[in-house]
């Protein structure tokens, strides 16, 4: 390869042929000649500023062990310390029977995740039944998650929106008794997981699945914020998703020795000796930081610097790498133009293995710490809320990290009482908490957040709290929108809404207007709510969900222009959309399977 770049370089072009001495095309001294000149220059201007630019998570989506379904209760666990953890629930039995008593079958199970509510997204029943049960959580997740940014879908699909989907898991398959048809084959391969969201939702960006295992999630917050850097799209949406359908996945993953055999998972712990399976669902929808404050975005947390590598020739194919794991947090450090004292808490792989856990402090130790002492570095790991989320763990973490920066408190690790003894923490400057702790006086204030593929893929990312927003002017509130897909959904919705409105602030009351009326894609069912304080705003919406007439209230044409334009942006954190699920299950999926 050397001898072929020499010998191109060596055969040039004369100037006869249009061409400077290097093989590049010589612009004309002429006027258009400048203005290219000019255009060029300000054209790779613009792309440096974009290279360096942070990233702002402007909105997420969540499902989770515990019935976690949003920010709220996502921190109530992590800060309770609680464990999320159960035995498997009857209804996911079938249609593997006894087969499930044969495996660990503890773990971070989620409630009726056969439920879907397809009428939403256009999705026929038998084509229902066919979609993998990944793909529909991740239809309603991402909506979420959407709505949580105040970025209506139409909007979305009318920007540059990439797509970024972790997915490992296809125990889908093994319900199918019956021959294959077209929907099952365009209903459970991973690539279709990402490309039916972005026909869904009309989005024309890049549109990707990702599977490196237990980083894949992580990944893909990577490979989202470089497409933002780089100008290839100008929102993105990234995450992942991981459900346990099949006790032969389990079967598998319990032969290799890592799984727990009591089904708890202790992180860092001296009585570690494995984790726990289990299911999740985690999206995060990303802007260039500048893009952000400019749309008047709200901003959940900054994204200064990422980095993925590989382990290389470990010792083992599955075996973490030391120097690989120390190579990475420094890489995403320099990314972010960050140094090791600026870290003050770190939300690690944290698998509860007895090797893996050894080798991650190390490498934690090695980059970011303290060896000449300081304020301290905590560390702590989900999985022990929540069991191993495989291909969502990665940004379920990364949504822990959110939530610590906003609440300056780091949560803290159940079931951790001893330390591991191949763990030695002295003169490193970490700590495991115990309680929930405020962040340290004096520490970093950025949070890394590690997550570690089995097949060698690792990623991590660094990531801080927005910089303080000013208070915004008062504003006159004259009403806003409310629309859902059904009648019965829109009184399911006002109820919710309603229940907000009892812990919004006077001066909040302005964002909430705004999200509903132009935050929200505008669906069927519309009323508009002529309210200009929150009291008879709640008021009406009470009204609205017990199906009683008020006068604040009318209903609106699907054809009519949103009102309230004169709204200023301020998107309000407020409750997700009242999906109207029904089962979908394969005909025979009652049927425990023969044998």
């Amino acid at each position: 390869m050397e001898h072929e770049r020499t010998s191109t370089q060596g055969h040039t072009r004369g100037p006869a042929q249009g061409q400077d001495g290097g093989g590049a095309a010589a612009p004309r001294a002429t006027p258009v000649g400048r203005a290219m000149e000019t255009i060029r220059a300000l054209r790779e201007e613009l792309a440096a500023l974009r290279g360096s630019q942070p990233v702002a998570v402007v909105g997420i989506g969540l499902r989770a062990p515990g019935g976690i379904e949003d920010l709220d209760g996502y921190w109530q666990v992590l800060a309770s310390g609680t464990d999320a953890v159960r035995p498997i629930p009857e209804s996911r039995r079938a249609p593997f029977g006894d087969a499930w008593d044969e495996v660990p079958h503890r773990g971070g199970f989620l409630d009726d995740v056969l439920d879907f509510d397809g009428p939403f997204f256009g999705v026929a029943p038998r084509e229902g039944r066919s979609l993998d049960p990944q793909h529909r959580m991740l239809l309603e997740v991402v909506w979420e998650a959407l709505d949580d940014a105040g970025i209506p879908a139409g909007r979305a699909a009318a920007a540059a929106t990439g797509l970024y989907v972790g997915i490992t898991g296809q125990d889908y398959r093994e319900w199918m008794r019956e021959g294959p048809d077209s929907y099952w084959a365009t209903g459970n391969g991973h690539c279709f997981s990402a490309g039916r969201l972005a026909h869904t939702l009309g989005l024309t960006g890049p549109a990707m699945a990702v599977d490196t295992a237990c980083s894949s999630s992580l990944v893909t917050v990577h490979l989202a914020r470089q497409a933002l850097r780089s100008g290839e799209c100008d929102i993105a949406v990234a995450g992942g998703v991981n459900l346990v359908l099949s006790p032969h996945g389990t079967a598998l993953a319990a032969r290799t020795g890592a799984l727990s055999p009591d089904g708890v998972c202790r992180p860092f712990d001296a009585r570690a000796n494995g984790f726990t399976r289990s299911e999740g669902c985690g999206i995060v929808v990303l802007k260039r930081l500048a893009d952000a404050v400019r749309d008047g975005d709200r901003v959940h947390a900054v994204i200064h610097g990422s980095a993925v590598n590989h382990d290389g020739r470990a010792s083992g194919f599955t075996a973490p790498n030391v120097l690989a794991q120390t190579r990475l947090v420094e890489r995403a450090l320099a990314e972010a133009g960050l140094g090791p004292a600026d870290i003050g808490h770190v939300e690690a792989h944290g698998t509860g293995t007895s090797l893996g856990d050894p080798i991650e402090v190390e490498a934690l130790a090695a980059a970011v710490g303290r060896p000449g002492g300081g304020a301290p570095v905590l560390l702590g790991s989900a999985k022990a809320n929540l069991g191993h989320t495989e291909s969502a763990a990665g940004v379920l973490g990364l949504i822990k990290a959110v939530l610590s920066l906003r609440h300056r408190a780091v949560p803290p690790v159940p079931h951790f009482t001893t330390l591991n003894p191949r763990i030695d923490l002295s003169g490193t400057g970490l700590r495991i908490p115990t309680a929930l702790e405020p962040w340290p006086a004096g520490a970093g204030t950025y949070a890394g957040v590690s997550s570690f593929g089995m097949s060698g893929t690792n990623a991590h990312v660094v990531l801080g709290a927005p910089d303080p927003v000013a208070g915004a002017p008062a504003v006159d509130v004259r009403g806003f929108e409310v629309s859902a897909r059904t009648p019965a959904a829109l009184r399911a919705y006002a109820a919710r809404l309603a229940a907000r409105l009892a812990g919004v602030k006077d001066e909040e009351y302005a964002a909430f207007a705004y999200t509903l009326t132009h935050g929200r894609t505008a669906l069927a069912t519309r009323i508009r709510v002529e309210a200009p304080d929150r009291h008879r705003a709640a008021a009406a919406l009470t009204a609205v969900a017990e199906g009683a007439a008020a006068p604040e209230v009318r209903e609106v044409a699907a054809q009519e222009a949103p009102g309230f334009a004169d709204l200023p942006r301020r998107v309000a954190d407020l409750p997700a959309y009242p999906w109207e699920r029904r089962r979908y299950a394969p005909f025979d999926a009652e049927r425990p399977a023969a044998g």
